[in-house]
């Protein structure tokens, strides 16, 4: 704002005294101090506000001029309140150099100059910071000029004081200010992605404001431009997008905000969806490779031409890598109940952010994962640097539960009650003609993790043991009647005598039919442990001392 300005609002009670000519200043902030000496404090553009308490005698005002004026404010407001009028030293000190200088009458509080300024200048500064946002934009939609969102990021924190970071839908940090600090802890991220794929579940319009950890977030959704805008035509159900769309999340309570800084933020979402759409746009090679590897490995294709096509991908995926890579292969399956949404889509596009390393920032990072998708699969080729002859035989790559620790959370929130994620993992295969194994074996895999309880689930190669097995192929029916069979009596004798048949039968399963090792375990006396396990039988009709008895409670209690 320009000093001018000043003597315009009444309310503010200013009276000038000296600086005619130089009121076309801009004013860039307000400070109040009685300081002798406040110059270390001051960056320049300042409206200084005084009480004159610094003044003990005339020569007193030329030095403090001098300082100020030095610093670069844009003008002195002094208050009258102190000496009754504002002293002759002081205007002669302003004059010489050439520093307007205001008398604020003693019934106005320096608080109301302050709370005015901040205002207008936070207001203009906002203007021009839209300004920046929307030649961003255009720049950005003609092409990658811009400099992706960073940049925006950036005017955010140093023109308005904001800290803000771009989230993926599983809390992965995207982008972020450098001006603002670092950014929030991975799991302050996870919860505040969770949080706002709660509330995007509920058709609550954005921004939602949060509380975690102690500290108010204001979350804006960043929906793609091109990637969605035919479905924002027509009707379109928020689960289509939901698992693949950025947020923006601000550390700020944005429910005081005026309209015009909403409109802001909400002008940075779409910069973003641009940098998002790009992104999108630019990943279409790795689907295309996945996908065409995937069908030579479908159709029973030679392995020649399979480890041909593999090594068009591999500089793809892995620039500078100089070698063959190893593969594992991992499938995921997102199903919503109804049936009437596609779960294969956002499959392929949970499966490309949940392969990254939520340690690592930055889009970039998800531009090495290639994912196909067939039907309601999505299926991905994830390469792994050739591991060594002298390779000790410990695992190596992804490990199913290790994938899913990070965005367990975030993900149950998006699915809510009508969703479900099931991934399952291979093994790592060292050439072309294990891929088909190693596919086969992912898929079964997942078909694993869906017999699970939970909304998020996940089951690698290493739990395809023989008992195991089976069990995705045993109808929900028959389980549920093999189950009740074996297991309701004890569990109706456990609820009326607090027996705890249960846990003991698990105990003496895990020990392998060991009293004593199990006896040790429950703190039990082996007599009282062959009394509960006589129990168990009389109530089953079962003998636990037969092998085919052992394993048809071992499965029974896998299954329940």
């Amino acid at each position: 704002m320009r000093l001018r300005a000043l003597l315009d609002t009444d309310a503010l009670g200013l009276r000038l005294l000296g600086g005619e000519d130089e009121l076309d200043r801009t004013v860039r902030g307000v400070m109040t101090t009685d300081l002798r000496d406040p110059s270390r404090y001051l960056s320049g553009g300042e409206l200084v506000l005084t009480g004159l308490a610094w003044r003990r005698d005339p020569a007193d005002s030329e030095s403090f001029v001098r300082l100020v004026a030095g610093a670069g404010v844009a003008a002195l407001a002094a208050g009258e309140a102190e000496l009754g009028a504002v002293p002759d030293d002081l205007i002669t000190a302003c004059a010489r150099h050439r520093l307007p200088l205001f008398a604020v009458h003693e019934s106005v509080a320096f608080a109301t100059i302050t709370e005015h300024v901040v205002r207008q200048v936070s207001g203009e500064r906002a203007g021009d910071l839209a300004a920046v946002v929307d030649r961003h934009r255009r720049m950005m939609t003609s092409g990658p000029a811009g400099g992706g969102p960073d940049v925006v990021l950036d005017l955010l924190g140093s023109d308005l004081d904001l800290r803000a970071w771009v989230l993926s839908p599983a809390g992965r940090l995207i982008a972020g200010s450098k001006v603002s600090g670092p950014a929030p802890a991975p799991d302050v991220c996870a919860a505040l992605a969770a949080e706002h794929l709660t509330a995007s579940r509920t058709g609550r319009r954005g921004p939602h404001r949060v509380a975690v950890g102690g500290t108010t977030y204001s979350l804006f959704p960043v929906r793609g431009n091109g990637r969605t805008a035919a479905a924002q035509g027509g009707s379109r159900d928020v689960r289509e997008t939901l698992l693949s769309d950025w947020l923006l999340a601000v550390e700020a309570d944005a429910g005081d905000w005026p309209a015009e800084r909403l409109d802001l933020l909400q002008g940075v979402t779409q910069l973003i969806a641009v940098e998002r759409d790009r992104r999108d746009t630019a990943r279409t090679v790795r689907r295309r490779l996945a996908q065409e590897v995937l069908e030579l490995v479908q159709t029973g294709a030679a392995p020649a031409e399979i480890a041909a096509r593999l090594r068009v991908a591999a500089p793809v995926l892995l620039p500078g890598l100089g070698a063959a890579p190893h593969w594992q292969v991992v499938v995921a399956r997102v199903d919503w109940a109804g049936g009437e949404i596609e779960g294969g889509p956002v499959a392929q596009a949970l499966l490309e952010e949940i392969l990254v390393d939520p340690l690592l920032a930055g889009p970039e990072h998800s531009d090495r994962i290639a994912v196909a998708q067939t039907g309601d699969e999505a299926i991905a080729l994830v390469p792994l640097p050739a591991v060594s002859s002298e390779h000790d035989g410990s695992e190596t790559g992804i490990l199913a539960e290790e994938l899913l620790t990070a965005v367990r959370d975030p993900l149950s929130a998006g699915l809510d009650d009508d969703g479900r994620l099931t991934i399952g993992v291979s093994a790592a295969v060292h050439s072309a003609e294990g891929l088909r194994g190693a596919l086969e074996e992912a898929r079964h895999a997942r078909r694993v993790a869906a017999a699970r309880p939970g909304r998020v689930c996940a089951a690698g190669h290493q739990e395809l043991a023989s008992h195991v097995l089976l069990l995705p192929f045993v109808p929900d029916d028959v389980r549920r009647a093999f189950t009740a069979r074996l297991l309701d009596p004890l569990r109706d004798y456990d609820r009326r005598h607090r027996a705890e048949l249960i846990p003991t039968l698990e105990a003496f399963l895990e020990c392998d039919g060991s009293w004593t090792r199990c006896a040790t375990r429950l703190h039990l006396h082996v007599n009282t442990l062959r009394y509960r396990v006589g129990r168990i039988e009389q109530l089953t009709g079962r003998d636990l001392s037969r092998l085919e008895d052992k394993l048809d409670f071992f499965l029974a209690l896998r299954m329940s």
